[in-house]
């Protein structure tokens, strides 16, 4: 039950990280979806009302460490971005690889890959609603980057796309042609969006219909958490990333697959700088209580096995 430190620290995997942190990361999200209240427009990322001490937004209240550093309220120092940001915090915290998104006009992105190939993996976020274009961006990605996942958002595509959808199985099929997982949000989602397509339980005939195909859910499936388990107990290729959920509120459900039966299932992922420092995220890690056995896996091995990364 003890997280390790010293010797027996774990070259951490982190499968998501962004590239740019406050006021400049928000037209990351200009346009991705369809937001209506007013609040959610003028915030730093669409979910921010559900975190504390974001990095580097305007109201921080010095987190510390990463947000800290030059991101306290009334702090007018630039903020970093690119590998100024996520070096420094990777190295202070032992992350060695992070995926970050290389789709799009990211040219911070590209250059983090060519810089750094060491330690940044490419992934893509598809946008399901333009099918030809995203199938040929996800093919030249992949001789041009070494893609290493396609992602996902269904709720916040605009329209909206459901899990199950034939939009998607055109995009999982290439991603089983090109042994590239999925990485696709599933559950409530953060930003103020109808969540029906992200029902957990439609990753089920998802499952059904493409048994070669690597499916990772993100943003923790509530309140379906348990089902995600009956669904990775029955699915061989189908695993659970902690994305953008601090550790101190992991499910238990997720805590005690990992610990019995799901040891090689559950797959560590932060939320940096979106949303939470890394800082904090491995200072809450302290207190989870996996088993020893499981921390290798759920740091390290577990991402690499799919990622590719062990050859």
């Amino acid at each position: 039950m003890t997280f390790p430190t010293g010797p027996d620290r774990v070259a951490a995997i982190d499968t998501m990280m962004g590239t740019k942190a406050g006021p400049a990361a928000r037209r990351i999200y200009k346009d991705l979806m369809a937001l209506k209240d007013q609040e959610s427009k003028d915030m730093v990322f669409p979910a921010q009302y559900m975190f504390k001490d974001v990095p580097y937004s305007p109201d921080a209240r010095g987190a510390g460490g990463d947000a800290g550093e030059a991101g306290e309220a009334g702090d007018d120092r630039p903020i970093p971005e690119g590998a100024d940001l996520l070096l420094p915090a990777m190295d202070r915290n032992g992350v060695e690889y992070a995926m970050i998104g290389a789709g799009g006009e990211d040219s911070m992105a590209r250059q983090l890959l060519t810089d750094h190939p060491d330690r940044f993996l490419a992934s893509y976020e598809a946008d399901p609603n333009d099918v030809m274009g995203t199938i040929r961006t996800i093919r030249r990605l992949h001789d041009e980057v070494n893609l290493r996942a396609v992602t996902f958002f269904p709720a916040g595509t605009n329209p909206q796309v459901p899990i199950d959808d034939p939009k998607m199985y055109a995009l999982y099929a290439v991603c089983c042609e090109l042994e590239l997982p999925v990485f696709c949000c599933a559950g409530i989602p953060g930003p103020r969006l109808p969540f029906a397509p992200q029902r957990v339980e439609l990753i089920d005939q998802v499952m059904y219909d493409f048994p070669e195909l690597t499916f990772v859910t993100r943003h923790g499936c509530e309140p379906w958490q348990e089902l995600m388990v009956k669904l990775m107990l029955k699915w061989p290729n189908l695993y659970y990333s902690t994305s953008a959920f601090s550790p101190r509120y992991y499910p238990k459900a997720i805590i005690d697959y990992a610990n019995t039966r799901g040891a090689d299932k559950v797959v560590y992922a932060g939320y940096f700088p979106m949303g939470l420092s890394l800082d904090r995220i491995f200072t809450e890690l302290q207190d989870v209580p996996f088993k020893d056995e499981v921390w290798p896996k759920f740091l390290r091995h577990n991402a690499a096995r799919v990622l590719r990364l062990d050859g």
